[in-house]
């Protein structure tokens, strides 16, 4: 054991350990410099963003920076159609090496829904509704009806819809309510061509009133009949009040 602590201490073991250590060291500079310059150490293409871009703009882009892609994913946004991408990885403006895989997530198409029950409610509780199924309230119009602001119908793309059709999640959906004016509006029948008593009794079963009598001519209540009325029927106006008053006019036929 003392030789070998005297051995120590000789030149010779000093100047060996040297060497060895001076190898290693060069051995380990020479092992990173290689490898730095086999994996182009400090060099890479900016991954461009893609997020926003339809899947084919997208794919491109990235074959004319030399990357490669792969779908890692789909989702459903309401708000975005199918085919655009919504995150990748690795971020944008991350440096990689040529041919290297960029993992895309898409959107999707919609999945289908039942569509709810809807039917007697009002307007502020379908809209509610339409919003807990992700379903848009589109054009909404109004038709005479007894009541106020309350679903008469409900349309997607111009047909009318059932409870439990099955419909695109994100569908906008048009509505059609009641104006409440349905029980205080009629529609105006036409007079034309009917006797006086045969007016009295439509005007009855319409809830509006004989007003005004006129003749042209002779006053033959039996032989005229009615060649005009006020109001009249047409383009714009096809429904009064009930109780309103007709107008006639009458001429005695030939």
């Amino acid at each position: 054991m003392s030789k070998f602590f005297s051995y120590l201490r000789t030149k010779t073991f000093r100047k060996n350990l040297l060497i060895a250590v001076g190898s290693i060291l060069t051995f380990l500079i020479i092992l990173f410099y290689s490898l730095g310059f086999y994996t182009h150490h400090g060099e890479g293409i900016p991954v461009p963003k893609l997020k926003g871009l339809a899947l084919a703009e997208a794919i491109e882009l990235l074959e004319e920076q030399g990357l490669r892609y792969q779908i890692n994913d789909s989702i459903y946004l309401i708000d975005q159609g199918p085919g655009v991408v919504v995150e990748q990885d690795p971020d944008p403006n991350t440096n990689v090496k040529s041919n290297r895989t960029i993992y895309l997530i898409i959107t999707k198409d919609a999945p289908n829904i039942k569509f709810p029950d809807i039917e007697g409610k009002t307007f502020l509780e379908v809209r509610s509704i339409l919003n807990n199924y992700q379903l848009k309230v589109g054009d909404t119009t109004y038709r005479s009806d007894v009541a106020k602001d309350v679903i008469l119908e409900a349309l997607f793309n111009g047909n009318i819809l059932r409870k439990g059709q099955q419909i695109p999640k994100g569908s906008q959906i048009s509505l059609v309510l009641g104006d409440g004016l349905g029980a205080s509006e009629v529609d105006i029948p036409n007079l034309l061509g009917l006797s006086l008593s045969e007016a009295r009794m439509a005007l009855l079963g319409s809830s509006l009133i004989l007003g005004n009598v006129t003749f042209e001519g002779a006053s033959d209540t039996v032989n005229s009949r009615i060649i005009n009325q006020f109001p009249a029927i047409n383009d714009t106006l096809n429904k009064v009040s009930i109780g309103t008053s007709i107008d006639v006019v009458l001429k005695r036929g030939n």
